[in-house]
């Protein structure tokens, strides 16, 4: 798989891949849950930088891995998004649920 997370201290970083769509989202869903359950996350922060393409599945992933975190409390955030991705944050609504850099 070409996911990558990097994680210290309580925040985990998941790096996401250049294309997240139906196929992706079904593997990436196992992953990140597995790397949620593994390590005490109280910051989840999702990393856009590779990120070109996303769809409604893509969506759906961000959104269920919102509710894990903050069902603890936890603090969300999505980094480097390209002006595509921002678009879709704002028009999916997940620019109110996190904050975006």
């Amino acid at each position: 798989m070409e996911h990558r997370f990097e994680k210290e201290y309580g925040c985990l970083v998941l790096k996401m891949p250049a294309e997240l769509d139906h196929y992706q989202a079904e593997c990436w869903k196992e992953e990140a849950d597995g790397l949620i359950l593994q390590y005490p996350v109280r910051s989840l922060i999702f990393d856009f930088a590779d990120t070109q393409f996303m769809d409604s599945s893509g969506i759906g992933v961000v959104i269920g891995r919102c509710k894990n975190v903050r069902f603890s409390g936890g603090y969300l955030k999505a980094v480097h998004l390209n002006d595509q991705i921002r678009r879709i944050f704002q028009l999916s609504g997940l620019k109110k649920i996190m904050e975006v850099e």
